[in-house]
Order: C-alpha cells, then sequence, then structure tokens
C-alpha cells in the first residue's frame, strides 16, 4: 500500500473509532432516530453544496433505485441500529461485534465471486485482528440483552451488504454525489420520525457537540477519505479498519474517562496491528485493483464499516 494509503488509513482507523463513544454519549438525551436524523442533515448540509457546486449530482437520477437501496443498507438502518443497541451495550462490545463486518465482507466476496480476493497471507490477518479485538475487548457480555446483540447483528450485516449494492449498480458514479445524496434521502425519511421524538429539553453540551463531531468528522469528513482508501487498498481490505477501531475506542476511554490499561488489551492491541498489516499486505489485486480508478469515482465495492 502507498504512503497515502497508509495515511488514509491511519486516519479512517481514529475517525471511525471514535463514534462509538460518542454515540453513548449523544443517547443519553436523543432518541436513536433523532440522533440519525441530527447527523444525517448536518452532514448533507456540508456535502450537498459541495457536490452541486462539482456538478456531482446530475447522473444520479437514471439510478435512483440502487441508490434509495443503498442509502438504506448503508445508512438509515445500520445507524439506527447502532444507536439503539448503544443505549444497553457498552461501546467496547459494540465494537468487537461490528468488527465481524471484514469476515461476513470476504465470506460475501467469495461467494459472489467478487473482484476484490485475498490470498491466504490476508485471510490469515482477517482472522489474527478478529483474535485481537476479542482480547482488547474481552467476551463480557454482562448486562447485554440478546435483541442489542441482533441489533449489532444487523449492522454488520447492513456493512457487509452495502458494497455489494455499491459495486454491482452504482460503480461510476461521483463518489461524493452519492455520498451526499444517499445522507439527504435519509435526513429526508427521518424528518418527520424526529419531529415527533424531540427531547423535551435541550441537550446537554457533551451530547450537542458530539452530534456535531458525529456529523462533521465522522461522517462528511470520514466518507470522504474512506472512498480515497478504497482507492488505494482495495474493497475488502480497507475494511480492517474495523480491527484498529476497538483500539481508538479504549484509548479514547482511558484518557478522557480514566478508565483502566489490561495487560489483556496490550495483548490485543498488538495482535490487531499484527492482522491489520497483514490483511492489508497480504492480499493478491484483481484487475480491478491494478488499473485504480479515479478517486472521484466511486471505485467499487465500498464496505463502509462505515461511520459507526
Amino acid at each position: 500500500m502507498t504512503r497515502r494509503g497508509w495515511l488514509l488509513f491511519v486516519a479512517m482507523c481514529v475517525i471511525w473509532g471514535i463514534p462509538y463513544l460518542f454515540i453513548k454519549i449523544a443517547v443519553r438525551d436523543l432518541s436513536p432516530a433523532t440522533l440519525v436524523w441530527a447527523r444525517t442533515a448536518l452532514a448533507a448540509l456540508l456535502l450537498l453544496p459541495l457536490a452541486a457546486w462539482r456538478d456531482e449530482l446530475r447522473p444520479l437520477p437514471a439510478r435512483w433505485r440502487p441508490l434509495v437501496v443503498f442509502a438504506a443498507i448503508e445508512i438509515a438502518v445500520p445507524w439506527l441500529l447502532l444507536a439503539s443497541a448503544e443505549q444497553q451495550l457498552s461501546s467496547s462490545l459494540t465494537a468487537l461485534l461490528i468488527a465481524s463486518v471484514p469476515l461476513i465482507g470476504v465470506a460475501l466476496a467469495l461467494a459472489t465471486g467478487s473482484r476484490d480476493r485475498l490470498g491466504p497471507r490476508a485471510l490469515v490477518g482477517l482472522v489474527l485482528g478478529l483474535a485481537g479485538v476479542a482480547a482488547l475487548v474481552g467476551l463480557d457480555t454482562a448486562g447485554a440483552d440478546a435483541v442489542s446483540i441482533v441489533e449489532v447483528g444487523g449492522v454488520a450485516v447492513c456493512y457487509a451488504v452495502g458494497p455489494l449494492v455499491l459495486d454491482r449498480y452504482l460503480t461510476g458514479l461521483p463518489a461524493l454525489g452519492v455520498i451526499a445524496a444517499s445522507l439527504t434521502l435519509c435526513a429526508l425519511a427521518y424528518t418527520p420520525i424526529a419531529l415527533l421524538d424531540l427531547p423535551r429539553a435541550v441537550p446537554g453540551t457533551e451530547v450537542l457537540v458530539s452530534v456535531v463531531v458525529l456529523a462533521v468528522v465522522c461522517t462528511a469528513l470520514a466518507f470522504l477519505l474512506f472512498f480515497g482508501l478504497i482507492a488505494e487498498a482495495g474493497p475488502v481490505r480497507a475494511t480492517v479498519i474495523t480491527y484498529v477501531n476497538p483500539a481508538v475506542a479504549v484509548i479514547a476511554g482511558v484518557a478522557f474517562l480514566g478508565e483502566s490499561f489490561t495487560g489483556s488489551m496490550g495483548v490485543g492491541l498488538v495482535l490487531i496491528l499484527a492482522g491489520s498489516a497483514l490483511a492489508t499486505r497480504g492480499g493478491r489485486a484483481g484487475p480491478a485493483e491494478r488499473s485504480v480508478p479515479a478517486p472521484a469515482r466511486v471505485p467499487g465495492p465500498a464496505p463502509e464499516v462505515p461511520a459507526p
């Protein structure tokens, strides 16, 4: 992977590692639906004018049906399930469950004949990374109810299926246009629900800051950077960021919430980083990866582990 690819990889590991903390804070005062609406609406306000100015919305109406499906599978449904689950689950356990996305993505890629293939060393890296996540956050599900675990499982499946829709029906469209339009559709869909479920009092400062960070940094900026990462590293290998996300979540907890850092967490961090290195370097590039598409276009299956 190129130096630019590694920089994008590190940036995305951080940007999509911190949302778990901010979602946990935001759902203190906001309902899951209201949080999804606020996050998508603010991000859409930032990206839609830019996409229109760059004339990246014009090609979208011709493929509006798969665009609606993609917006639902990649954003509307998983973000609602994620916010709902974090009302009961810890952010660490949530991150662990979502870390199954790369393995689900690999299984789907093999089952559907995707162009993005992984060699044996990369597969070992994926398994090693998952073992690292398990060591990092443990398997303590105390206090976790079955419904919440199923909800996070639904998030993982959505994040693995969404790229297939993108790859088969939306490839070649302007990436910024697809992102902006998808966020706008979700914001519009959630508007009536959010209006009926607004908090009775103005949320606290921490909650408001969390919503802004989730919308501006973890959504608007993150989507733009992630498409660049896909073009550099390949679709399936880009999902390796999910292995580093829990590490970032733990570090944030130690730094800002005074949580303890145990020996098992240190072991987990080492396994995660080793697995990530193997998975990002151990694949065999297919034809689509040898000829990297223009960054301004949707490059292929984008497993947007996306914006948690």
